[in-house]
């Protein structure tokens, strides 16, 4: 899997807004890789996870809650938003990519394509 690392203001948002690159694990095994993504202050509705392809989009909305008649004094995250674009290898099979979402932290888990498990070979004794 390799990492798109361009995300800039044409691709990152709605109206030219910017998007801040959630920090990612990606963990690979005999049987697929598991991605582990931090969102912290994205609500599952706002979550959006797209596969076009070869290419995997995370896609994210911070909503803060500001009590009414109240505004914000310090701001250290200026950008409501997250985006973090990878291509998946040829091994990988997109079609069975299992998500799940809990506390800020999104977890999917990519197996690897049938042709690309591991498999054992058979030895014939002659």
């Amino acid at each position: 899997m390799n990492e798109t690392t361009t995300v800039n203001k044409q691709t990152a948002g709605a109206a030219g807004e910017g998007a801040i690159l959630p920090p990612v694990d990606v963990i690979e095994d005999s049987a697929g890789i598991t991605l582990y993504a931090d969102l912290p202050g994205v609500p599952r509705e706002r979550l959006d996870i797209q596969i076009e392809s070869d290419t995997l989009t995370i896609a994210g909305e911070v909503v803060l809650d500001i009590p009414e008649g109240m505004e914000a004094s310090h701001v250290e995250v200026g950008l409501p938003r997250y985006r973090r674009v990878f291509t998946l290898s040829k091994e990988l099979d997109p079609n069975r990519v299992n998500a799940e979402f809990a506390h800020g932290v999104l977890k999917l888990r990519i197996p690897k394509a049938e042709h690309a498990q591991p498999r054992k070979v058979e030895i014939k004794v002659m």
